[in-house]
């Protein structure tokens, strides 16, 4: 058995029971409740299986956030965390770093048990952003290949089922999303995972039984399959699905982001003339058969510009401002309503939004500083790349805008139908990179040498953008010298975020005004949530390193905390 540094609550192996016995009252999660959560749980990575972040609790608000208080924290397991709490029935869930859960009482952060995943000899889990939550369980994608449930009352262990053997580097690094009784998740897909690690999944949420799986690389001889030229089956690496996807009940659809291949310089892996498909993409999987009903490729990557992150589902008139929106569909009738699939899906900062019925392009605008796409044909939403940007050979050095630790990255947007806007932790940063070796080898992953470096004649790294979710007009931006993290939106009329300064602050929705702040000494590195216990607010949101962090150390060291102690901390009004 692999040996970890755990917090002291969390060192006795396999399970801890803290509590006397099982909750006794718990009411299983039906499909029905995890469409519309009651105001006071969050049973979501981002709530709500559109992908807002939103919570309609109202006792916390612009008005009185300024009393907001730490009522508790505990620690978390070592090493960097990301993670987002679950709260149902007052009971907060969290993940912790190498499948680690804990259960806590919401309101006094009393814990009620652990669960703690052995791994096969040799392993060791990783990051674990998210939990799902379905009838008496929590069901999770653990860093050995397993969908897992345990039961949500005591920690124990109800059923696992494989994805993959668990040597094949095709972990989950985010949690999945329940959808009509279905698991629904992805792999991070490590090149050595060959084709047969990407893919998406969906398992049946009662026992673990799979009932479909698709494959994000197209095969030779299969549509699409000639995107890739005339590299073989087995070198056709890479294009992961390592964030939560979004579910639209009334379609039956699973919207999913895809990752970049390896090695990105499409030169190296059939030929810059190629798509290869279907990476670097948003993905329509239908939900019963997980058949791909559409899908619209955002970039072909040349750098690493991923574009796997959340993808937000609104229903809202299209009328992008022309002042301000680069790229729009000649077609559109100015107000008309719309399903989008909107937000900031990759790193190039650019705000999509498609619909997501059919796929068309809508429009889309940039937000930082890009310089890998020239244009996008409002016709046929063709995204056409800079071709001085683009590389030919090796040894061939370029400055690409943003870098490839993104202008957007894991850190997550929000969404308000408040203002009907968005609100993105973005981050200013480039970077010079130069091709490596053009022989196809997936030792040297993405096929590039590079140092990120911040924008040029810029000196913050953080920004937060309020988009219209409408007219595509910026709404507000802040900037600030440390990188910015995951938000959340509020009914009480407020975005919460975090940064990797440890600053935890509460922004005033239509103007971006700073109304609270509190710095815990640590980065913040998860997601924010908002529950109710007993009718009370409260605010929680995780701490730990991340590489947000490891670029702000470099790029404004005098604004991060030197220690990276991850832990939740929790707030709510006296």
């Amino acid at each position: 058995m692999l040996r970890r540094s755990l917090p002291a609550l969390a060192t006795l192996g396999l399970l801890i029971s803290a509590a006397a016995s099982a909750q006794t009252d718990f009411v299983p999660v039906t499909d029905a409740m995890l469409e519309h959560p009651a105001p006071g749980d969050w049973l979501h990575w981002r709530r709500t299986q559109d992908g807002w972040a939103f919570s309609p609790l109202t006792e916390i608000s612009a008005r009185n956030v300024k009393n907001l208080k730490q009522v508790w924290t505990k620690p978390m397991g070592s090493g960097p965390q990301e993670a987002t709490p679950l709260v149902y029935n007052g009971v907060m869930y969290l993940p912790n770093r190498g499948d680690f859960i804990q259960a806590f009482d919401g309101a006094t952060g009393n814990l009620r048990w652990e669960y703690h995943r052995v791994f096969p000899q040799g392993m060791q889990g990783g990051t674990n952003r998210s939990l799902a939550i379905w009838g008496t369980t929590l069901i999770d994608a653990g860093g050995d290949n397993q969908i897992y449930a345990v039961d949500a009352r005591t920690g124990k262990l109800v059923w696992e089922t494989p994805v993959h053997a668990p040597q094949v580097r095709a972990h989950a690094t985010a949690g999945p999303i329940i959808a009509g009784g279905k698991v629904i998740t992805g792999r991070q897909c490590q090149p050595d995972a060959t084709f047969e690690g990407c893919v998406v999944t969906a398992h049946d949420a009662a026992t673990g039984k799979e009932l479909w799986r698709f494959h994000t690389i197209a095969r030779p001889g299969e549509p699409n399959g000639d995107s890739w030229g005339d590299v073989p089956l087995d070198q056709r690496w890479h294009v992961g699905t390592w964030m939560v996807p979004s579910y639209d009940p009334a379609l039956k659809r699973i919207y999913v982001g895809t990752s970049v291949t390896i090695p990105a310089p499409k030169f190296q892996l059939g030929g810059i003339d190629k798509q290869h498909l279907y990476h670097n993409s948003t993905l329509a999987l239908d939900l019963e058969t997980g058949k791909l009903a559409w899908y619209y490729q955002h970039l072909v990557d040349h750098w690493d510009l991923d574009h796997p992150f959340e993808r937000i589902l609104v229903d809202t008139a299209v009328a992008p401002d022309r002042s301000e929106v680069a790229w729009i569909n000649p077609r559109l009738k100015p107000g008309e309503k719309r399903k989008v699939v909107t937000g900031i899906p990759g790193k190039t900062g650019i705000v999509y939004t498609l619909d997501r019925e059919t796929g068309e392009f809508l429009w889309a605008r940039p937000t930082i500083f890009q310089n890998v796409v020239a244009r996008i044909d409002g016709d046929t939403g063709a995204v056409i790349e800079d071709p001085d940007r683009i590389y030919t050979h090796k040894d061939q050095t370029i400055i690409v805008c943003p870098g490839m630790n993104g202008g957007k990255n894991w850190p997550a947007g929000a969404y308000s139908p408040r203002t009907n806007a968005m609100y993105m932790p973005m981050q200013n940063q480039c970077m010079t990179a130069r091709t490596q070796d053009d022989k196809r080898d997936p030792k040297l992953v993405y096929g590039l040498e590079q140092k990120q470096i911040l924008t040029p004649g810029m000196t913050t790294q953080g920004t937060i953008w309020a988009v219209s979710a409408t007219t595509g007009k910026v709404l507000w931006k802040r900037e600030q010298r440390a990188g910015v993290m995951s938000m959340m939106a509020t009914a009480g009329g407020l975005i919460f975020g975090g940064d990797v300064g440890g600053n935890f602050t509460a922004y005033d929705e239509k103007t971006g005004e700073v109304l609270w702040q509190a710095n815990v000494g640590s980065p913040i590195s998860g997601y924010p949530v908002s529950f109710a216990v007993d009718g009370k607010q409260y605010v929680a949101v995780t701490t730990g390193s991340s590489g947000v962090y490891t670029n702000s150390k470099t790029f404004a060291p005098e604004a991060v905390p030197q220690k990276t102690d991850s832990a939740v901390f929790v707030f709510a009004l006296p």
